[in-house]
């Protein structure tokens, strides 16, 4: 039974208080239990990417090919992220995140059945992966419009940071997990382990006692909710200039995790062992970042500082493409993985802050059609990969972010000076 915060509004809203820090997050058992999902769903959708990438990679021997199958996971976000947006704000967000958790399930399944008997067809795999983009693009809003739900406001930074990091250490277990299985028994059995983790991550949805929504939301059609969200943004430049700030380094630089693949392969020439661990160091970074941007900005979150961490993860970028060798390219790939969290993490705490509930879903989703362009970041690195090599094409990329940093520094003032 679904328990209300009429029914308990104690216990769901207001205690236990912790103190507000890195994980004040967890002292809210809803928090937890989403959490524990969250952890599982990242491992499994890790043993997927890197599975995924590695099968695309080994078998075509191709940049090119990979990079288009990562386009057609990141293009459906791009295009029907906003869309999902307005279902999470127009309906029950727990129905939606069980609904979307189901189908990429199937889609797991799917992936495991191409590979064990249909000979790892990559238009059928182009197919699958494409859906899987298309899931995502309503799982994503409603996933991070629910954290809002689960801790009171004080807490809201240590939710997002706590996934930031949640997410990054499933970097370093799913990669070396997806390794070792791969070594052991083989790429199917890393789709299959994915499937399985949906399972899990279902029984926490439902586990969870939510309280009711406290926006209501007047009755308008689907169109006028979706027109909706962009005038609240037009009206808002601050939204605007942190979707932004979210955009660039997307596009130019996030790429970089899915080019690893290449500089294990045609680089390093590391091989899937050695694409796991730089995934795998990269992640740790990550936690760092995730822990650095916590304590920074723990008690007010700054423009200036989410712009310096964006900087740093171009820079250090440069530094890793530069690097002649991978005992040279450890440092700058864990300081990358750390810059890129706590530019990303500051960034989207800023937003959870800023926005109204109203339209959290409408707005965050605007934020996920831009991780739709980290895809289309992969392709566009790939193809200047094949015209120019792996090392000036992700370098290029990065000086891009460097650039943009420094003008958002000197042109927009509002954001280098906001605080919430």
């Amino acid at each position: 039974m679904t328990i209300t915060a009429a029914d308990e509004p104690e216990q769901a809203i207001q205690t236990p208080k912790p103190r507000p820090g890195t994980f004040a997050a967890l002292g809210y058992r809803n928090y937890r239990l989403f959490w524990y999902g969250n952890t599982i769903s990242f491992v499994g959708d890790w043993l997927d990417q890197v599975a995924l990438n590695w099968l695309v990679i080994s078998t075509t021997n191709d940049p090119v090919m990979l990079g288009l199958v990562n386009l057609g996971r990141g293009l459906p976000i791009m295009l029907f992220a906003m869309f999902g947006g307005v279902v999470a704000d127009r309906f029950d967000r727990r129905t939606m995140l069980l609904c979307t958790q189901f189908l990429a399930m199937i889609v797991a399944i799917g992936l495991a059945c191409t590979v064990a008997f249909f000979d790892a067809s990559i238009w059928l795999i182009m197919v699958l992966a494409t859906s899987r983009g298309l899931i995502v693009a309503f799982n994503l809003p409603a996933r991070h419009s629910l954290v809002y739900q689960l801790v009171p406001r004080e807490a809201m930074a240590s939710a997002v940071s706590l996934n930031s990091i949640t997410l990054n250490m499933a970097k370093i277990i799913g990669p070396l997990s997806s390794a070792a299985i791969i070594a052991s028994f083989g790429i199917t059995a890393c789709f299959v382990v994915n499937a399985l983790s949906f399972t899990v991550v279902m029984v926490m949805l439902l586990m969870l006692h939510l309280p009711e929504q406290k926006v209501e939301r007047k009755a308008e059609s689907f169109f006028a909710s979706l027109v909706g969200g962009f005038v609240y943004m037009r009206e808002e430049p601050l939204l605007l200039m942190l979707v932004a700030v979210a955009l660039v380094p997307t596009f130019f630089c996030q790429p970089y995790i899915q080019f690893l693949a290449v500089f294990a392969a045609q680089v390093f020439e590391t091989g899937a062992s050695g694409l796991g661990a730089m995934t795998a160091l990269a992640a740790l970074g990550s936690i760092f970042g995730g822990l650095l941007a916590s304590r920074m900005q723990r008690d007010v979150r700054r423009g200036s500082t989410m712009l310096v961490f964006m900087a740093c993860f171009g820079l250090f970028l440069i530094l890793f493409a530069a690097a002649p060798n991978s005992y040279w390219a450890v440092p700058a790939l864990f300081a990358a993985g750390a810059m890129h969290i706590a530019y990303n993490s500051s960034n989207n705490t800023i937003l959870q802050l800023t926005v109204d509930d109203a339209f959290r879903g409408r707005v965050l989703s605007s934020l996920f059609m831009t991780r739709g362009l980290m895809p289309m970041g992969t392709a566009t690195m790939a193809l200047l990969s094949a015209e120019v090599g792996p090392r000036v094409a992700m370098a290029s990329m990065a000086l891009v972010v460097v650039l943009f940093a420094a003008v958002c520094w000197i042109w927009m003032p509002k954001l280098r000076t906001m605080k919430v």
